[in-house]
């Protein structure tokens, strides 16, 4: 592919719900433009942007794939963004590298979750954005119906430019409200043809654009206002400059597997949306921190942000980049704004979907890849003055399960392999449990894992199975008592004496808070750090079920001591056995952690949630409106992390995807008596080896 300048290059991010097209309607571009030499299927495994084993598998993608097309002396580079919300991370990828965005919507399903989170998601970062309306080839597809929950939803920003026009539930041909022109698709190939009759329906539409028009502009607006028509060149100026601001969606429409409506979507990419040189200055930070504009130039120093990290255990790690000023190629030596080391290039690429095109130069405005870099996903490269780019935003791991080996000694191989997962998926986390002894995984939901866990086989060869965390429980006491340990063991030459007299109570304290009152020098001062030690040690595992011991105040006030046989090792176990003996007497109990929740959830499941957490033993702490998304409560409640296990599901299943929370420990409470009993067996299986 030949080097185009930034105002030749168009980057387009293709997002939407799960199911919605946005591989098939990749796939007709690429097709209708020659850049595929075949219209590849997800039902065959056969698409340009679909061709990781697990999307093949899934019929469904997983990631975020890239690849470009040439059209009417344009570069377009396409950002196929995954639907489903266990992915989500791939569409803030796509979403953060692009200029403009695509969002698609089911003609048959209607605007869901997934286009709706991801026309606001465009719309906060500042990027243009048409909707293309698909599947119009199905028999229970609805343009009008969609046109009305769209306009509902996002207001009069929504400007249908292509309509079809449907009789008996088919469509017949697509309006071009713009050019005033039908056209009835067969075989992909474009017919021109006579007006259909639909007046009133077509008038009102134009009326729209009109007014849409006439908002971007004084001079148009008063034109319009004095009663003139518009110009086919003054709407087509209206509608750019209104898209470019993000005052105008424009719609399309049409069916990306028959190619209805693909020319006119081209040509509304090439004629709308706005070019790499005319896309938003980037916002990024100086040396101190000071916000600063980068532009779109090749004259200038090289800033280039690394917005994607593909992690292969046999090419190594593939950096996807956009350069957003300067020129990269494989003589640059840009710093990492990160770690403020030099970076080495790799080779740079061109890439299109699981194909590769070596290149000598990636220009400004430009998307491709290098490999080997050492940088990560969100890393911002530069040459001359130290400059950082805003990072694109990441949803937070909210879904965990322990990871088991299957087969023992593959530990080390576990965490080899996940440790280059998370390098290129920022929505997972990994830790280890040093209590429960477990590794734990956490991302955005059962299917997310399960990728996670194939990609461990097929990458890493190492096999895994997941189940759920254990708990972190806590011991504690709930009286004081004064008790004696007492260490005296005599054999050949030395003996061993240590006497204690310690009484332990509660007190508010994650550590142990040690005192000691001892008169008259019954034990001596030398061996009071021993006597403190040994308790610390013996605090590691409670009486009630070998959780660690919180909570505790043990004062030293009496003992005595030999001056031979006594040492620190002896005082000690004295310690020791005066926990032991000492500690059941005191009403010890469990503690269980619980978690600060914050769930957002659309207005009309607020009393279903409310059921679910009272469900869950939670204690509703207070509701409020969402600041950012209207529609939306906020619930704020404090809940046992044992009951939170499958949440995430629930939350998804509940609101259709719409919810979403945080939870983060808070503190530990008393364990309700009548749960303490399947703990302590848990507890016996978990220590058992110990």
């Amino acid at each position: 592919m030949k080097q185009y300048n930034a105002n030749n290059i168009k980057n387009i991010a293709i997002v939407g719900h799960g199911g919605s097209g946005k591989t098939t309607l990749a796939e007709a571009l690429l097709y209708s433009t020659g850049a595929a030499d075949r219209l590849g299927t997800i039902a065959d495994g056969t698409t340009v942007c679909d061709y990781d084993p697990e999307e093949i598998k899934r019929k469904a993608s997983v990631s975020m794939a890239a690849a470009s097309f040439e059209y009417k002396g344009c570069k377009v580079n396409l950002l196929d963004a995954p639907g489903l919300f266990d992915f989500v991370g791939g569409m803030s990828e796509a979403i953060r590298a692009a200029d403009s965005v695509i969002v698609t919507i089911s003609g048959k399903s209607g605007l869901t979750t997934g286009g709706k989170k991801a026309y606001r998601m465009a719309k906060k970062q500042g990027k243009a954005r048409m909707i293309y309306v698909g599947k119009l080839d199905r028999e229970s597809s609805d343009f009008y119906k969609v046109l009305e929950q769209l306009k509902t939803e996002f207001g009069p920003s929504i400007c249908p430019l292509v309509v079809p026009f449907v009789e008996d539930h088919k469509v017949q041909c697509y309006i071009d409200l713009v050019d005033m022109k039908a056209f009835r698709y067969e075989n992909g190939k474009a017919t021109e043809v006579e007006m259909p009759q639909s007046e009133h329906r077509i008038d009102g539409l134009i009326t729209a654009i009109s007014e849409a028009v006439a908002e971007t502009d004084d001079d148009l607006f008063e034109k319009y206002f004095s009663g003139e028509k518009f110009t086919q060149d003054e709407l087509l100026r209206g509608i750019r400059k209104g898209v470019r601001l993000g005052d105008i969606t424009p719609v399309f429409c049409g069916s990306s597997t028959e190619l209805d409506g693909i020319d006119v979507v081209l040509k509304g990419i090439q004629m709308l949306l706005p070019n790499a040189l005319e896309a938003a200055i980037e916002t990024a930070f100086d040396a101190e921190g000071n916000e600063v504009g980068v532009s779109c130039d090749e004259d200038k120093d090289l800033v280039a942000y690394v917005f994607k990290t593909v992690a292969d255990p046999f090419v190594g790690k593939l950096s996807f980049v956009k350069v957003i000023s300067g020129k990269l190629s494989p003589e640059s030596a840009p710093k990492n704004s990160e770690t403020g080391e030099v970076e080495k290039m790799g080779k740079l690429l061109f890439l299109h979907g699981k194909k590769q095109e070596d290149t000598k130069l990636i220009p400004a405005g430009d998307i491709g890849a290098v490999t080997k870099l050492a940088a990560n996903t969100g890393d911002t490269l530069y040459e001359g003055a130290q400059v950082t780019l805003q990072k694109a935003d990441f949803p937070q791991p909210c879904y965990s399960m322990a990871v088991l080996p299957v087969n023992k000694g593959d530990e080390s191989k576990i965490s080899q392999g996940i440790k280059r997962l998370l390098e290129e998926d920022l929505t997972l986390g990994y830790s280890h449990n040093h209590e429960t002894h477990q590794r734990i995984i956490s991302g955005l939901g059962e299917q997310h894992l399960d990728v996670v866990v194939s990609k461990l086989k097929s990458k890493f060869g190492v096999d895994v199975t997941l189940e759920p965390p254990m708990v972190a429980y806590r011991e504690t006491i709930r009286k004081k008592v004064k008790v004696e340990g007492k260490h005296k063991k005599q054999s050949g030459g030395h003996g061993q004496f240590g006497h204690v007299w310690i009484e332990f109570e509660p007190c508010d304290s994650d550590e142990l808070v040690f005192e000691e009152k001892v008169f008259g020098g019954a034990v001596p001062k030398g061996y009071f750090p021993a006597v403190e030690k040994g308790l610390k040690e013996a605090m590691v595992k409670g009486v009630v079920a070998g959780y660690p011991m919180v909570g505790l105040k043990a004062t030293l006030v009496d003992g005595s001591y030999h001056p031979v046989d006594s040492s620190e090792m002896s005082f000690k176990m004295a310690a020791s056995l005066a926990y032991k003996a000492g500690i059941p007497q005191a009403s010890p109990v469990l503690l269980e952690p619980i978690g600060n929740l914050k769930v957002t959830v659309p207005d009309e499941h607020t009393g279903d949630m409310m059921g679910e957490l009272n469900k869950r033993r939670g204690r509703v702490m207070g509701m409020n409106p969402s600041e950012e998304e209207d529609g939306m409560t906020v619930i704020e409640a404090e809940v046992p992390m044992s009951e939170m296990a499958d949440f995430a599901t629930v939350v998804r299943q509940m609101t259709q995807g719409s919810g979403s929370f945080t939870f983060v420990f808070e503190r530990y409470e008393q364990l309700p008596g009548q749960l303490e009993g399947k703990v302590i067996e848990e507890a016996k299986k978990l220590f058992a080896d110990e």
